[in-house]
């Protein structure tokens, strides 16, 4: 799994050089997932996981009370949660999750990024398949073995606990989110460098150096566009 965390990283080191489009993206998420619910994350299991993601994003509190004040407040403003898959250079996977008000403009503009980079939209189910959704966490301070001791004593069955450079990653069933969370913090965690419901390729593939900048262009592009959330992919970029 080092490859795949190797990718989050990735993909985390490249959104964090653009703060205000990540503070948007979350301010949005923040707002769907409050106003679905109840707008408290104590009550609301949705909300709490996107407030765990946006504190490893730094996003300032000014933003997540107004989206969840924006929830509160009854806006009519509504979003619909869509899910594209598609291929890139050489047989390469993608998914496309967004957050919209218009489907139509998301459609178009997801169609065009993928056709305008090398690759192209699949139908629903083409692509999903050879992906696993999974809870991802980050941390420092302790070792592997010390994690998961702690989360066999607290009864959480996970699928993986690993020391990839100076972090400790746990990989576990998204349904176990909150409570390998609870766990990790009642064991003294205060801070986790990622805290994810993700997407995990069960195989990731390389490309040629050619392939491989066409295809950072394509998510580069994917990742640009408004209503996009999260783009999961198949590649390994650790190189």
């Amino acid at each position: 799994m080092g490859r795949k965390w190797n990718n989050i990283k990735e993909k985390k080191a490249s959104k964090d050089a653009n703060t205000s489009r990540i503070y948007a993206k979350f301010g949005r998420e923040i707002y769907v997932a409050a106003k679905q619910g109840e707008p408290n994350p104590e009550t609301n299991q949705a909300l709490r996981v996107v407030l765990e993601r946006a504190k490893t994003y730094s996003v300032p509190k000014t933003i997540i009370d107004r989206a969840i004040e924006k929830a509160k407040g009854g806006s009519e403003e509504n979003f619909d949660e869509l899910r594209y898959e598609g291929f890139g250079p050489s047989g390469s996977m993608v998914i496309v999750d967004a957050l919209t008000n218009n489907v139509n403009r998301t459609a178009s503009d997801v169609r065009a990024a993928f056709g305008k980079n090398g690759g192209n939209m699949g139908v629903s189910g083409s692509v999903a398949y050879m992906f696993d959704a999974t809870a991802v966490f980050g941390l420092e301070g302790k070792t592997a073995d010390e994690v998961l001791e702690l989360l066999m004593e607290a009864d959480i069955d996970v699928r993986d606990v690993l020391e990839e450079e100076e972090s400790v990653i746990v990989y576990a069933e998204p349904d176990q989110f909150h409570a390998v969370q609870e766990a990790l913090k009642n064991a003294g965690v205060t801070e986790f460098t990622v805290a994810e419901l993700t997407m995990l390729a069960q195989n990731d593939v390389t490309l040629s150096a050619d392939d491989q900048a066409q295809f950072e262009k394509m998510i580069d592009a994917l990742e640009d566009l408004e209503d996009v959330q999260q783009v999961y992919h198949n590649v390994d970029l650790s190189e």
